[in-house]
């Protein structure tokens, strides 16, 4: 299993950790207006899968307008991030940080996703930062379980490996 800190606390992750080469859980998040949505609605498309804490922290709202603003210049790629947030404040975020575009979603409810790719940090029921990327043939083809929950992910090498994928 992955290790992570937060604010240099150990974190105790539950859930299966997902490696490259695995086939993609399908899991199950709420969007703004409380529609479930899972990953299978995506089929057929690059999927990065960007993974905050809370969007109403410095990090994971860089890191959200950062992914949706490079990915906004890939075909075929599509960015989804998920954050244990409620979904009201996620579209509050949304509208106040002019990301129309953006697809945030919550794993509030149940922690579906979550618990699906071994990001749930058991002492504060928030997930873990993190990134993966799915092919369009639901394969994980990137993985970032990011050490420190207050750093910020290696943009980089998931954007190229968002690039890569097919």
């Amino acid at each position: 299993m992955a290790t992570v800190t937060f604010k240099g606390t150990p974190m105790t992750l539950v859930g299966t950790e997902v490696k490259v080469g695995d086939q993609a859980p399908d899991f199950t998040v709420l969007a703004n207006d409380l529609s479930e949505v899972k990953l299978s609605d995506f089929a057929g498309q690059v999927r990065l899968i960007s993974v905050v804490p809370s969007v109403d922290t410095g990090v994971c709202a860089a890191q959200t307008k950062h992914f949706n603003e490079e990915v906004a210049k890939l075909d075929n790629v599509q960015v989804l991030t998920i954050s244990a947030d409620l979904p009201f404040a996620q579209a509050r975020w949304a509208a106040e940080n002019d990301l129309g575009n953006a697809k945030i979603y919550s794993d509030h409810r149940d922690l579906s996703f979550g618990e699906a790719y071994g990001v749930v940090m058991k002492e504060l029921r928030l997930l873990a930062r993190s990134v993966f990327i799915i092919d369009s043939n639901d394969k994980v083809v990137y993985t970032e379980y990011v050490s420190e929950g207050t750093n910020h992910p290696d943009y980089d090498s998931a954007l190229d490996a968002a690039k890569a994928a097919k």
